[in-house]
């Protein structure tokens, strides 16, 4: 999937915003993106992102803890 940039996105909101995944799809993304990390921290608006199956396939492996049980 191929997503554009709006103004004032970080990598991790615009990856969170289009795909529902956290950090864990980061490095997926800046591997299919080259460059996109010399950008900066903020990306600039209109910057076109491309998100791989690979990266929207992670889930995550965290155990969850009920405090009520």
């Amino acid at each position: 999937m191929t997503v554009r940039a709006i103004d004032g996105d970080t990598l991790d909101a615009l990856v969170w915003r289009e795909a529902g995944k956290g950090s864990d799809a980061i490095e997926a993304v800046l591997l299919a993106n080259r460059g996109l990390a010399d950008l900066g921290p903020v990306l600039p608006r209109g910057t076109l992102v491309v998100i791989p199956a690979s990266a929207q396939a992670i889930q995550a492996d965290a155990a969850l803890i009920n405090l009520w049980d």
